[in-house]
């Protein structure tokens, strides 16, 4: 048994990456090509919205999202540029969709492939709102975080393999795992991704959201509308988020740091 684990492990370990973290520093380990990763996302992306019709182009719900998605797109782009980190970012294919649907989320696949609901808007309640959201969004995405999940899944669904391999021997199983690391129609806020990830991307999502010209303190007011809205939620010990209270703080301490990069548009 301990010989199977071991070959096991060495053979997931031939195809792991190290991906720095921009705004951290801290090193992640990764099973999956990012390359694949990409491919599955445009895959299901096209899916998703086959099976959940895009508002149309003339919606300015979609224009705001829109406006809103590429100025945190360049921001992003500058600040990878700025970090000389720039092939991070290669094979990205920014798309930002708006589906027309009561549920209080938005999520960022790999490749850039956004979407936000419309059930979102009333929280965000502006651009700058939403901003928050976005950047936060694409900051999971950017860091690589749903690689890292969808490569812990993918240990414990095949004992380590590629991902190739794992979506044609067991591709509803996979495309499911892959939906649940991204948070594809879940509720924003719900556990897809760790309290370490969550943390980092509201720290980038705000250096993003500061660099396309939006001010950083709209953070909070959105986080706490975000916690007004009710629901029983577990104990931080319990949750693999942050409580509401405690990522209020973290946004608070690291405002000044996420100030030093807003420029009003």
């Amino acid at each position: 048994m301990k010989n199977t684990i071991l070959i096991t492990f060495i053979s997931a370990s031939l195809f792991f990456s190290c991906t720095k973290n921009a705004v951290t520093g801290k090193r992640a380990f990764t099973l999956l090509p990012e390359s694949e990763m990409m491919a599955m996302s445009f895959s299901q992306y096209d899916k998703f919205l086959a099976e959940h019709p895009p508002l149309s182009d003339h919606d300015d719900r979609v224009k705001m999202v829109r406006s809103c998605g590429v100025r945190i797109q360049k921001a992003v782009e500058k600040f990878y540029a700025d970090k000389g980190m720039s092939k991070q970012l290669n094979g990205f294919n920014w798309a930002f969709n708006v589906v027309d649907e009561n549920t209080v989320n938005a999520w960022c696949m790999p490749g850039g492939k956004v979407v936000v609901y419309t059930g979102l808007l009333p929280v965000t309640q502006d651009e700058a709102g939403l901003a928050v959201v976005m950047g936060h969004e694409i900051a999971h995405a950017v860091a690589r975080h749903g690689n890292q999940r969808m490569s812990q899944g993918i240990l414990l669904q095949t004992g380590g393999t590629v991902l190739s391999v794992a979506v044609s021997q067991k591709p509803q199983a996979t495309q499911a795992l892959f939906n649940q690391s991204f948070g594809v129609a879940s509720a924003l806020g719900s556990l897809k991704y760790s309290r370490g990830h969550e943390t980092e991307a509201d720290k980038m999502g705000l250096i993003f959201a500061a660099m396309g010209g939006y001010d950083p303190e709209v953070a909070v007011g959105f986080w706490e509308r975000m916690s007004a809205g009710g629901g029983q939620k577990p104990p931080e010990l319990l949750s693999t988020h942050p409580s509401d209270e405690r990522r209020i703080q973290d946004l608070k301490a690291f405002m000044p740091q996420a100030k030093k990069y807003y420029k009003p548009q």
